[in-house]
């Protein structure tokens, strides 16, 4: 693909449609696909000069140490080739440069992240995307159209070009649904992320006549739910209108059709008494003795699918891995699950013969030639087979199920050779079992569960007595008697579809008075009880000391950060020891060390965070007996120490380039981290300040003024 994209770029400026962005997903890799480039020249003397004019002044603000950063130094001979370099790990005075640069049209060829695409106006002629998937945090996905619109628009200039151009470089198979999808598919729908925070509801609880539920009510979340209940109520007519449709007995009176509803109802329990009969009887103690021969005939279900009656080939104890002991033993034979395994020949049809698509037809005869030589059948895969399939398509598979699959077993036994994977085998197999089906129209003889399966469960015999009392009842009723069997089914159909359509509409009504009520009201509920926990506020919920503290915090966790300080945690440390502790709430890149981010910290800084984690513990632990949803070693695992060498290295007056090595980051992102910690400390000199302890405030005042300095906070080149 480097290759590729060095050509595509080489065609660009060969027709002159620059300047172009490459869109990449990655930091890393726009670096990589610069570098690529670097003996490429785009610019002309005239615009050398001018890009190493802007690029001395604008870095006239910096130190001498701080200009001869790596990356200072690395970028301007980039620059002069045309060449530019955007993401979010750039310093930030470097990323403005780099701005002004192709604002200016000096930089002919940008390698940028999504973010270049975002919030700046900075369009060109043409936009390459070196890949259509990225990383969201969660998964690697297809880009939304949302994200495909915003960045290929910035392809075509208004009042400079007639047109844009966006190349899409492709590295695997893309569907045609997918394709569409990215390129007309709907705009990203616009949906609430509103969640209250603790310091939010802290200070809404701190003014006398404000009430967190009416900023609730107030919010876009709850109208967004709300807006959803008309269309759930007019799907809820609709189904009440379908169901009200229905006629169950044509022309008959309520009264037909209240016989008809007695008579589903009993068919209904006596289905639910065969089921738990069915299930005691595929107790390993009961079933084993009849499924551990080949031959024996059973009626199978495979994930709600029925597909009929099936030849047993072979019996399989699977040994456990012994790690539940005996009493996970004893509950796998409960259920007859994974313990107890049986292969079974079964008539099935392929699925994707049911796809229609140009593409299957043309695999069909292929696949259909194919067809003796798969002997393996799974679920997955293949469907039961029914009346409506040609026999072409029908074939015997060897499935493996578990004792849970059986729905009925067969008194027949049919003879199995040892070898079921040749295609006569199975051809042969099929032959028998559809002339023993037709030898017994009235349906294959089942074994009897007290003579043959020796169930002597006095639940069992309960649920015979029930199952015998429905049928007869059934036998009994009006329907069975005055009605035909066809149209007696016709109308039982009639009443379950109707049924099942008043169902979906209280379903739906539900939900529609659910999308009324106040969203995040038990949340709300919840939070308070945490705060009344941790001492935050009173039992009649008036504020307290610990909670005007929290008030002043909004850029870490306030509840750890509070929790901290009124346990003395900030007492007893230096000034740089209480600022590097503080980098743990704010630093949020993935550690790499997955046993134990601390190892290798010095013990002044590991014992500090030590004290730290088990403040977050205690946190975790009260939200958690508050109902709050809450991982209690994810919420720990957040509080990341890996930039507490670097800013304790800052504070103690180190040059950037020497604390850049102890961070495994860029250094935009270092900045980043530090111009939040510094934000931080501020809020806690403030905290502090609003307790009344003096000695606090000039401590993280003093860190403070120890994070500000060079090129972390140098002046932007905007103002």
């Amino acid at each position: 693909p480097n290759n590729d994209l060095h050509r595509i770029v080489k065609l660009i400026m060969t027709r002159n449609l620059n300047p172009v962005i490459v869109f990449s997903f990655s930091k890393k890799d726009c670096e990589k696909y610069a570098l690529e480039l670097k003996r490429e020249d785009y610019t002309d003397e005239v615009e050398k000069d001018l890009i190493s004019q802007v690029y001395s002044n604008a870095i006239e603000s910096l130190s001498e140490d701080d200009r001869k950063l790596p990356q200072v130094e690395a970028l301007l001979p980039l620059l002069k080739r045309g060449i530019g370099i955007h993401h979010g790990g750039l310093l930030p005075i470097l990323k403005e440069i780099v701005e002004i640069l192709f604002s200016e049209g000096l930089i002919k060829c940008l390698f940028a992240t999504e973010t270049f695409a975002i919030g700046i106006n900075m369009p060109a002629k043409t936009v390459v995307f070196t890949n259509t998937r990225k990383w969201d945090g969660k998964e690697i996905r297809w880009v939304t159209s949302g994200e495909y619109i915003q960045m290929s628009g910035r392809a075509g200039r208004r009042g400079k070009d007639d047109r844009g151009v966006v190349i899409q470089m492709m590295d695997e198979k893309m569907e045609p649904d997918v394709c569409k999808g990215i390129l007309y598919g709907d705009p990203d729908p616009l949906n609430s992320s509103y969640k209250i925070s603790y310091n939010m509801l802290l200070n809404m609880l701190r003014v006398e006549d404000v009430d967190p539920e009416y900023l609730l009510r107030a919010s876009f979340h709850q109208y967004q739910q709300e807006s959803e209940a008309p269309a759930l109520e007019i799907q809820a007519d609709e189904a009440e209108a379908e169901a009200n449709a229905i006629e169950v007995v044509p022309g008959g009176t309520e009264e037909d059709a209240a016989a008809v509803g007695e008579y589903f109802g009993m068919d209904r329990q006596l289905l639910l008494t065969q089921r738990k009969m069915m299930k005691i009887q595929r107790r390993p103690e009961h079933i084993l003795p009849f499924v551990q021969s080949s031959g024996r005939l059973v009626d199978v279900s495979i994930d709600g699918e029925n597909y009929g009656w099936g030849i047993i080939v072979r019996y399989k104890r699977k040994a456990g891995t012994g790690t539940a002991g005996s009493a996970g033993r004893a509950a796998l034979n409960a259920e007859g699950g994974p313990g107890h395994v049986i292969d079974v020949l079964l008539s099935c049809v392929d699925r994707h013969f049911d796809d229609t698509s140009r593409d299957a037809e043309k695999r069909r005869e292929e696949d259909l030639a194919n067809l003796g030589l798969l002997w393996r059948g799974t679920a997955r895969h293949c469907r039961p087979a029914s009346s409506r399939d040609g026999a072409g398509v029908v074939s015997m598979r060897e499935f493996t199920v578990g004792l849970d699959a059986i729905d009925r077993i067969s008194a027949v036994r049919l003879f199995v050779p040892q070898d079921t994977k040749p295609v006569e085998a199975r051809k042969n197999i099929m032959k028998s079992l559809k002339e023993v089906e037709r030898r017994f129209p009235d349906g294959l003889p089942l074994l009897d569960p007290v003579k043959d399966l020796k169930i002597n469960v006095s639940e069992f015999n309960k649920l015979l007595e029930r199952a015998s009392e429905l049928k007869e009842r059934l036998a009994s009723h009006k329907l069975s008697i005055e009605i035909d069997e066809e149209e007696r089914l016709r109308r039982v159909g009639a009443y379950e579809c109707k049924q099942d359509k008043m169902d979906v509409a209280r379903a739906l009504r539900r939900e529609a008075r659910s999308c009324q009520t106040m969203v995040m009201k038990d949340d709300l509920r919840r939070m308070k009880r945490v705060l009344k926990e941790l001492g935050h506020v009173d039992g009649a919920g008036v504020i307290q000391t610990k909670g005007r503290t929290a008030c002043e915090i909004n850029t870490a966790n306030e509840l750890v950060v509070v929790e901290m300080v009124f346990a003395g945690l900030f007492n007893d440390l230096t000034v740089e020891q209480c600022v590097a502790l503080l980098s743990c709430l704010i630093f949020d890149e993935r550690s790499k060390d997955e046993d134990d981010p601390a190892q290798g910290l010095k013990s002044y800084l590991s014992g500090p965070y030590y004290k730290l984690i088990e403040q977050a513990r205690t946190v975790a632990k009260v939200a958690i007996s508050c109902k709050i949803e809450l991982n209690e070693d994810e919420f720990v695992d957040k509080f990341n120490p890996g930039l507490m060498e670097a800013v304790y290295a800052w504070c103690k007056g180190a040059k950037f380039v020497e604390v850049q090595k102890l961070t495994g980051t860029f250094e935009g992102s270092t900045i980043r981290s530090l111009r939040r910690l510094e934000e931080l400390v501020r809020q806690l000199a403030s905290a502090s300040k609003a307790i009344g302890n003096l000695e606090l405030q000039a401590k993280f005042e003093k860190g403070s003024e120890l994070l500000k300095r060079d090129i972390v906070f140098c002046s932007s080149l905007y103002l």
